[in-house]
């Protein structure tokens, strides 16, 4: 299976390899996903960095709670997606394998323990055009795929 890739890879620029996982969260009707606002005002699918030490689930699992404050039952795993980028906040390019994976429910345990992000829930068509990443456009379109939509 060829891995997608998203953003242009220019042969003379060094990247920092920065491995992520992110999730496709529903709401109960699955008309609707969350996701969250970095200060930036850039949208993203819920998740980000794996530490060091972490697998992909034990990394997602911290990420949603610092993220959304919930706890989650990951489901369906719909691949890896590369993207190059170049982070102004940062000042770094970045090569992003980003892994994608399915909630398929949640609780709210509490308050996120990110306070500097906005959370919104977006209709699914709504939720395409607002993110920023074509890697996670292609997990929502996989996850859109696995319903038979």
């Amino acid at each position: 299976m060829t891995i997608p890739h998203f953003g242009k890879k220019d042969p003379q620029t060094d990247y920092q390899v920065r491995y992520g996982v992110y999730a496709v969260v529903p709401d109960p009707s699955r008309e609707h996903v969350i996701l969250v606002q970095a200060p930036n005002g850039a949208w993203f699918l819920p998740g980000g960095e794996i530490e060091a030490g972490e697998n992909h689930l034990e990394a997602l699992e911290r990420e949603l709670l610092e993220e959304l404050g919930f706890t989650a039952q990951v489901g369906q795993y719909y691949g890896q997606a590369d993207e190059y980028f170049y982070s102004s906040h940062r000042d770094t390019h970045y090569h992003n394998p980003a892994y994608i994976y399915e909630v398929e429910s949640y609780t709210e345990v509490g308050q996120p323990l990110e306070d500097f992000n906005n959370l919104a829930w977006f209709p699914i068509d709504q939720a395409f055009l607002h993110l920023k990443r074509g890697s996670h456009r292609w997990g929502l379109q996989q996850w859109q795929q696995s319903l038979g939509s």
